[in-house]
């Protein structure tokens, strides 16, 4: 009989007559994808060599060697002289036959009581669990620079828009917060999904389970798992925890693309709001004046790539019956570039928001357009007794007035403004500076600079623990 890996290297070559094309084991193989999961691979195969041994399946004398032989892998994948083989189609072989060529027939037994379906969906979920820890250390990273860039910008005013019209005055650094609870909801979200990634396949082997005595709340706890997955259907065969993951990351880069999109307007010079430290933007080949914002746009591209790979990985699963299926093979290069994407932007915004300069003269020049003060207006009638409706329709009618006069509420004398309703007396024109009206706003999530404050602190004692 040929044996588990014969001179062609194939896992199951006894069953068959002929050997598989070259062309088929290029379409079928994943090894040079699936290769960063070897790490956790080797994690998931000693926890479960120890529990083998543990139960009594394998001898302390196996599994010492295969201690000793995945030290040495280990060593050869991180020094680079790991040799991946084609034939070989995936990372988990790989790493078995080099095992089974260093320790024998020690080797050969690791694989007693599971299956590739439950080793890989216990590999996933451990390069998952690993990506959702460094996501979450990231998103903090950036919610830190965020607060930062708030704090210094507690006071500073800008028009606060609707449908893209001057609203109200805010201050920036309420805009800013802004994005700092977007992103903490996204923290959320992972911390919710890991839950659901931190449970352990491994004991479904190919579908059913196995015949051999195994613990699987042992490898479970070895393992770091806070759960097992209670049916070996399901253990093997769904995809979900995936594409809960990539829903999230969706929503991540989604509010990385709205904040994309408002750096780029503001750094326009149109605008000129912000500018952006030039490390983050390039040039242009035939225009020498140009500064780009490249990396909020890119970003703002890159959302597009995220969004497909969840659309790639819901399509994926829709079809599919219980249990494994070959489909689930494509389940990794969506998931994988979802990771390198998220974590790649993360860390550039991260960095990107220090390099992020404000010029708050242009910010208080444009919140002096659009007549943003004349909810303040309405406001101030409503105090003095006017029901709110009717207010709305004096400063419509005032608003309307300035326009044609291309003046300012506050340019309005107070008898041009008594035109409009007598119960307006000198004091109106607290209300019609932007201070004024940012300073009003002074409750729980308003813009006033002293909220603003008070919601920094809270964000920040949140984010310290």
């Amino acid at each position: 009989m040929t044996s588990q890996f014969s001179k062609k290297s194939e896992a199951w070559s006894a069953r068959f007559s002929e050997p598989v094309s070259d062309l088929v084991k290029r379409y079928t193989a994943s090894v040079f994808f699936d290769n960063r999961m070897a790490t956790f691979d080797i994690q998931g195969s000693l926890a479960h060599a120890e529990m083998l041994q543990a139960q009594s399946i394998i001898s302390a004398e196996d599994y010492a060697a295969i201690q000793k032989g995945m030290a040495q892998i280990s060593a050869e994948i991180e020094s680079g002289q790991f040799e991946w083989l084609l034939d070989l189609e995936d990372v988990h072989l790989n790493i078995e036959k080099r095992l089974t060529e260093l320790v024998g027939d020690a080797g050969k037994r690791l694989h007693t009581g599971r299956s590739r379906n439950d080793q890989v969906a216990t590999d996933i979920r451990l390069y998952m669990r690993n990506a959702i820890d460094q996501i979450l250390e990231l998103i903090t990273q950036f919610r830190l620079a965020l607060l930062d860039l708030a704090e210094k910008h507690s006071d500073t005013i800008l028009p606060g828009f609707t449908h893209m019209q001057v609203a109200q005055p805010i201050t920036f650094g309420h805009h800013i917060l802004a994005y700092v609870e977007m992103f903490g909801r996204d923290a959320e979200r992972m911390l919710d999904c890991r839950k659901r990634v931190n449970r352990l396949p491994l004991g479904a082997a190919a579908l059913a389970g196995t015949s051999f005595p195994i613990d699987r709340l042992r490898v479970a706890k070895t393992l770091g798992f806070e759960d097992v997955c209670h049916n070996s259907l399901d253990a093997v065969s769904d995809r979900d925890f995936a594409i809960e993951f990539c829903a999230a990351a969706s929503l991540i880069m989604t509010h990385i693309s709205r904040m994309s999109e408002e750096l780029i307007i503001w750094m326009s010079p149109r605008i000129g709001f912000i500018d952006i430290a030039d490390r983050f933007c390039t040039g242009s080949s035939i225009m020498p004046q140009k500064k780009n914002p490249d990396v909020p746009e890119l970003a703002r591209g890159k959302t597009g790539r995220v969004n497909g790979n969840l659309i790639s990985l819901l399509t994926l699963m829709k079809g599919q019956p219980l249990a494994y299926n070959k489909d689930n093979q494509e389940d990794k290069e969506p998931l994988f570039d979802t990771v390198d994407t998220l974590v790649d932007t993360l860390r550039i915004f991260a960095d990107m928001a220090t390099g992020i300069s404000v010029k708050p003269d242009a910010m208080r020049a444009a919140a002096l357009q659009g007549y943003a003060t004349a909810t303040d207006l309405a406001d101030y009638l409503v105090k003095k007794g006017l029901p709110f409706r009717d207010a709305h329709e004096a400063v419509a009618l005032a608003v309307r007035t300035c326009v044609e006069r291309n003046q300012d509420l506050s340019d309005l004398s107070v008898e041009e403004l008594q035109v409009f309703s007598p119960l307006i007396t000198p004091d109106v024109f607290a209300v019609l500076t932007l201070e004024g009206s940012v300073a009003a706003r002074n409750h729980i999530g308003g813009t006033a600079p002293s909220q603003v404050r008070l919601a920094i602190a809270r964000l920040r004692q949140q984010l310290s623990k």
